[in-house]
């Protein structure tokens, strides 16, 4: 599984290289705190595995790196291939990048 770091992340976001971030967790999470991904839960990933883009990379995001690994695993058995797994997640890019962004 390729993984991504949250430095990397946000060099890709400042370059305005076109990528799709995927935030997996529940709404309520996504609520309390989120860095702009598209909010699809785990629990819906494969039955909304339409919204997911085949023709750029794909960073898929969520607290700590563990349900994202999941989504990615869940979509490459679907035939995507460009995925990245956010490694931390969003505590990572709050301890590195963000310190403001609330966690839990």
């Amino acid at each position: 599984m390729k993984e991504i770091s949250v430095l990397e992340l946000k060099q890709w976001k400042e370059e305005g290289k076109d990528f799709q971030l995927i935030d997996v967790r529940e709404p309520f999470e996504y609520e309390m705190s989120n860095i702009e991904g598209e909010n699809i839960p785990l629990a819906g990933i494969v039955i909304e595995a339409d919204k997911i883009s085949k023709d750029k990379p794909v960073v898929m995001q969520c607290r700590s790196g563990a349900r994202s690994a999941a989504a990615v695993n869940q979509l490459e058995s679907l035939g995507y291939n460009d995925l990245y797994n956010l490694k931390g997640g969003i505590l990572a890019w709050a301890a590195e990048i963000d310190d403001s962004i609330q966690v839990y």
